[in-house]
């Protein structure tokens, strides 16, 4: 029997390492080694004591077969005792949303007082394995136990057999790339290319702007061993219009709208957080930068409203915690594509959408541009699949705290395929109104989100209420 405690969660730091673009200075670690350096940046950061960390979460979507525990390898690394138990997790891009609502979950049931979640993704060496045909041959070729039983199995390999299986950013089910379905999910709505590019164009000025002005502080220094120390993304190109509008389709071609420049690009990274219950961070002496208040995943039809589901979980959050969309000071969208954030603005700002498509009376309400994803995202700081939730979080926190803000929401799509909607007690907490005597609190509320692809990638139609297209 499980006995949730009714507390308050706390998040008290964040970092990350600089994200970089695929295959550029990280391009000859693995995963582990990133993952250990954000582990050490914490650690430094926080002064947390090493043994009294109760649990460690991380998540990863590209899995390293020679580290399938991540989390175990990053923890050993950072120099955390070989008693304190890790574990990853994978859920797409919320992978790490998924490790901090697990710290969450274990603090709440009483299980841990201490826990450090975190994601890392390692774009630069990802898994190219032999076809199954030469597989199961050099499998075979393991357990024959005579010359000529080898002999004939090395006389069976054919041309075919030498095939490599590339891994792709795709759906099992379907085979279809995230691309293609945010190229779908565009024109259901209307999004033309030119709003696209804007959108990016608007995320890497404001991350500019952001680094320029030091706001980026969840950053901590990451030294290749061999080469410089590393202490800003790379990603980050403020271009033209003009420039932008020059780039060819990335996925549906020849008349598709997604490209290069309006879309995430391949990014290697890692972070992490330290989430403790209050009681034990105010007994430590820390100061909390936010409360992490209440989270609910949703699973949306595959067909008709994948990479929507920040538009289904806002409501779904807000309505559990008694707030609007008015009482909300900060929101961090993950931006997959610009496609799917103007996608989900448009359907938040639609009266129409809400009643035939959601069983609402009214529309969600779209959020202010001002209190929007003003320190930049995904599209501009890059994208280590299981490293973004985590800086979502810390970036909700330190805009909280930087311009005074009381409530925040993070909102982040992702393939998957499972729907998990938590209801705990201590979300009951969430309209407190409290300052710690250490200065002013914060609160944070998680919405995460994640969809099922069902729509190869060769079939273009689009099914997606066709009566949503005829509004849009």
């Amino acid at each position: 029997t499980f006995v949730f405690r009714m507390f308050n969660i706390v998040l008290v730091d964040g970092v990350r390492t600089p994200f970089l673009l695929s295959g550029t200075s990280y391009s000859d670690l693995m995963p582990h080694d990133l993952g250990r350096g954000a582990l050490q940046g914490l650690l430094n950061r926080t002064g947390v004591p090493k043994e009294i960390v109760d649990h460690i979460i991380y998540g990863i979507v590209i899995q390293e077969v020679k580290t399938s525990n991540v989390a175990r390898e990053a923890a050993l690394g950072a120099g955390f005792s070989d008693k304190t138990p890790a574990h990853t997790v994978t859920m797409a891009c919320i992978s790490s949303n998924q490790a901090m609502t697990s710290a969450v979950g274990l603090i709440a049931a009483g299980q841990c007082d201490v826990v450090v979640a975190g994601g890392v993704e390692f774009m630069s060496d990802v898994p190219i394995r032999h076809s199954r045909k030469m597989r199961k041959t050099m499998l075979s070729l393991n357990k024959a136990k005579t010359l000529g039983q080898r002999l004939s199995l090395l006389g069976s390999i054919r041309m075919g057999h030498l095939m490599p299986e590339l891994p792709a950013v795709a759906e099992f089910s379907t085979a279809e790339s995230m691309g293609h379905s945010a190229d779908r999910l565009a024109a259901a709505f209307g999004v033309t290319r030119v709003e696209q590019d804007e959108y990016a164009l608007r995320s890497h000025r404001l991350a500019k702007k952001a680094q320029d002005e030091g706001l980026l502080s969840d950053i901590i220094s990451f030294q290749v061993p061999g080469k410089n120390i590393i202490s800003a993304d790379n990603g980050i190109r403020p271009t033209s219009m003009e420039q932008m509008g020059k780039l060819k389709p990335a996925f549906v071609k020849p008349h598709g709208t997604v490209t290069a420049a309006n879309s995430s690009f391949l990014t290697d990274g890692a972070s992490a957080v330290l989430i403790m219950s209050e009681e034990k961070a105010l007994a430590l002496g820390y100061k909390p930068k936010a409360y992490l208040r209440d989270f609910v995943y949703v699973s949306q039809d595959p067909k008709d409203q994948l990479l929507l589901g920040p538009t289904y979980a806002t409501p779904k959050v807000l309505e559990k915690s008694g707030l609007t969309m008015e009482d909300i000071d900060v929101f961090e969208f993950h931006e997959a594509f610009a496609g799917q954030i103007v996608a989900n603005l448009k359907a938040m700002d639609s009266d129409w959408f809400a009643q035939n498509c959601m069983g609402r009376k009214s529309k969600v309400g779209v959020p202010p541009m001002e209190k929007f994803n003003t320190w930049g995202g995904s599209l501009s700081l890059g994208h280590p699949f299981a490293a973004t939730g985590c800086r979502l979080v810390t970036t909700v926190a330190h805009r909280l705290q930087k311009e005074g803000g009381q409530y925040g929401v993070v909102a982040a799509c992702a393939a998957g395929g499972q729907v998990f909607l938590p209801k705990y007690t201590y979300a009951q907490l969430a309209r407190a109104d409290t300052e710690y005597s250490r200065g002013a609190t914060v609160q944070v509320f998680l919405v995460h989100s994640f969809g099922l692809f069902s729509v190869h990638v060769l079939c273009m139609k689009m099914t997606m209420c066709k009566s949503v297209q005829k509004h849009f």
